[in-house]
């Protein structure tokens, strides 16, 4: 690696809805740079499936689950590539990739445009505030309209984006595409798409080209004061000024290029590898912040240097034939093969580094070191996911990632008892892998409970079980994660009074129970203390707090957690001998029952986004279904013969409606679901749910 400079390093992400081209695109990538010598499709008929697939359950499915990693060389510039999966269940996915990440591609498909996976991916970028490429794919295929596309991207996302091309054609007319900034067109020959061919612009096209490229100058002089002066000032714009303002407005997150072609045709991702060198940052132009550990968890910004102090993000787990293999961005520093390092978030734990290697798909390359701005991967380490690691002259840890709520769980077992230390194994592995599966026991019925984002992904990894680790296992009906909540402030006074010989038990707490407005899942429940003169020793609050928050963890509606709850603990009473933890934490918990059902206590239940495509003749069946299973339409559109129904829908009405809406509409049509928020159950349906779980109680207490 003579002459290595971390500005000639682009680490980038390819995300996008399902189905929009990622990973035919990141094989198209891994080709043109000469990574490797063949292409395969996702879904071939050569039954070798995309490098970047390496589970056979990806190949099967034709879709991605984990995020893969890769490293390839571009003309001078070393590009690491995580193609990361498009579909919702494996959002965690996306999110950990983000993180680490300094740049991403956006894939959008030239037909359908923004769909509501690519919101989702639109607003993680933005939580972690990563420059991006836009690329529009499959604009070889009918009803493919860029214009609209780029429409889209600026009124349902935001974006102030523009073309930096045009392309030659559409649908099967398709040849190449004209660069903006240069004037000249490009066509992609050979039977890969190879040679790329430089030409003049067809005569037909000058003239929109020239009115593109108009329209480009004006959404960045918008935001470059450079360019907007030259562009007032009606000076010539050349191309290498329109680079560097394009370059320094990507990177500051106010504009976003946009490139076409198509990947599957090997149309355009040379020049779209082009722009991620020009565009793209570098992992010194990229802001990178830490928490101090010695300094009250001060935020301090890590240099991308590497003779700085080590720093490094474990953000991906996975087990491999030779144990653990841990995933790791490099922020600042050097590691080598031998060396120690220092766990800071779980407590300074040092460990030695067997091995150190580079990741391509499930393949691995060996290596001596890896410096700031590279993603590698560690042997034999033992690490939780978003743990970060130094080389002990500091003690900062990385900022955590956003980790969303499981909303759908099930309840499973090995099929046969010799499966049980398997069936452990297994699920200890996955739970370590994957911060979105939760696996908990369920105390009263002794059940293995498996919390996850949605029934495809608990699905897969029931699968996974079977194959990587020959457990069968038999799963329950699925179960949704309700919520409890309440709905008006109570007060509550309670004395827990208790005389046996010797000393007793006395506690007396009073208070008021209200509701937290606007409810916030990632806030639960708030303990507020406004005991004045000592009515309750200070010893025995937590008591009181550890008091409420028990007793809140089932609801007595129908068993499942309270949220949005604030315990306001005002007076109390303690007696100097009978006073004790435990007097006050028994009083906590019978105050919260006494006064839980005066607060009108309601059902919530998590509502997804429910968007589905069908052919226009069976709109009225489709919305027919959605109404049946108490959605709310929020809107329609049509486009090529399709109809995009995008509603919002109650997840325990959603069993089975993959099989309803194929059935309904001939095989032809398609959904895609992601949590939206919760919301209370109506009426009716709360009081059936209470009159059920009171007689299952009954029934279990017989």
């Amino acid at each position: 690696m003579a002459g290595f400079t971390l500005d000639r390093v682009r680490n980038i992400g390819i995300s996008a809805h399902i189905d929009s081209g990622k990973t035919t695109l990141s094989e198209r990538i891994l080709f043109y740079t000469g990574k490797i010598h063949a292409i395969h499709e996702v879904k071939g008929k050569d039954g070798v499936g995309a490098v970047m697939d390496s589970m056979d359950l990806e190949r099967e499915k034709g879709i991605t689950i984990q995020s893969a990693a890769t490293f390839c060389e571009w003309k001078d510039i070393n590009i690491n590539l995580i193609d990361t999966p498009g579909h919702v269940d494996f959002t965690v996915e996306v999110e950990r990739s983000l993180r680490v990440l300094d740049g991403a591609v956006m894939v959008l498909c030239g037909v359908a445009g923004v769909q509501s996976q690519s919101i989702t991916v639109d607003r993680q970028m933005k939580r972690y505030n990563v420059p991006r490429l836009a690329f529009i794919n499959k604009l070889d295929r009918a009803g493919a309209n860029p214009v609209r596309v780029i429409q889209a991207i600026r009124e349902k996302l935001f974006l102030n984006a523009a073309a930096v091309q045009i392309p030659i054609g559409l649908e099967d007319q398709h040849k190449g595409v004209v660069d903006l900034l240069t004037l000249k067109a490009y066509y992609f020959e050979g039977d890969d798409g190879e040679n790329v061919r430089e030409d003049e612009v067809p005569a037909e096209l000058l003239d929109m080209a020239k009115e593109k490229r108009e329209e480009m100058i004006s959404k960045l002089a918008d935001v470059d004061e450079i360019l907007g002066e030259k562009f007032l000032m009606e000076e010539e714009i050349t191309a290498e000024i329109l680079a560097q303002a394009i370059r320094r407005q990507t990177i500051l997150l106010k504009f976003v290029p946009v490139f076409m072609g198509s990947a599957f045709k090997n149309k355009g991702v040379q020049l779209l590898l082009d722009g991620v060198a020009a565009y793209l940052p570098s992992p010194p132009e990229v802001r990178n912040e830490a928490l101090d550990q010695t300094k009250g968890e001060e935020k301090v910004v890590i240099p991308s240097d590497t003779e700085a102090p080590l720093v490094a993000l474990a953000f991906k787990l996975e087990d491999g034939r030779y144990g653990q293999l841990t995933y790791m961005r490099i922020y600042s520093g050097t590691v080598k093969k031998g060396d120690m390092i220092y766990n800071i978030s779980a407590g300074d734990k040092k460990m030695k580094i067997p091995r150190i290697v580079r990741m391509h798909s499930n393949n691995m390359v060996e290596v001596e070191e890896a410096r700031a701005g590279d993603i590698c991967a560690f042997f034999g380490i033992e690490c939780a996911s978003g743990d970060t690691f130094t080389d002990g002259k500091i003690r900062v840890t990385m900022t955590s990632m956003f980790i969303p709520a499981a909303v759908i769980s099930l309840a499973v077992a090995p099929k046969d008892k010799a499966g049980q230390a398997n069936f452990s194994k297994a699920l200890n592995r996955f739970t370590k892998e994957d911060p979105t599966l939760r696996v908990h026991r369920d105390e009263e019925s002794a059940e293995t409970i498996m919390q996850g984002m949605g029934e495809l992904h608990l699905e897969i990894y029931i699968e996974r079980m079977k194959r990587e680790y020959a457990c069968e296992v038999v799963a329950g009906k699925p179960q949704v994660a309700f919520r409890e909540t309440i709905a008006a402030a109570t007060p509550f006074s309670y004395t827990h009074k208790k005389q046996t010989g010797g000393s007793g038990q006395f506690a007396k707490v009073q208070g008021q129970m209200e509701p937290i407005v606007p409810l916030d899942l990632t806030k639960p429940y708030e303990f507020q203390d406004d005991v004045v003169g000592g009515t309750i020793p200070r010893e025995y609050i937590p008591s009181c707090d550890k008091g409420f928050q028990e007793q809140l963890k089932k609801g007595m509606l129908i068993g499942a957690p309270v949220v949005g709850v604030r315990m306001r603990l005002e007076d109390g009473q303690y007696h100097d001998v009978d006073s004790s933890d435990i007097a006050f934490r028994i009083a906590a918990m019978a105050a919260v029952r006494e006064c839980y059902m005066s607060a009108k206590p309601t059902i919530l239940e998590p509502i997804m986004k429910l968007e589905v495509q069908a052919p226009e003749e069976f709109q009225g069946t489709v919305m027919g279904q959605i109404n049946q299973r108490r959605g709310v339409i929020q809107g329609s559109s049509t486009m090529e013969g399709y109809v995009t129904i995008e509603s919002l829908v109650p997840l325990v009405e959603m069993f089975g409606y993959s099989t309803d809406l194929r059935s309904a509409t001939q095989g032809k049509g398609e959904f895609t679901m992601e949590f939206a928020e919760y919301q209370a159950v109506p009426r009716n349906v709360q009081e059936e749910m209470v009159k059920k779980y009171q007689e299952k109680r009954a029934k279990e207490n017989k």
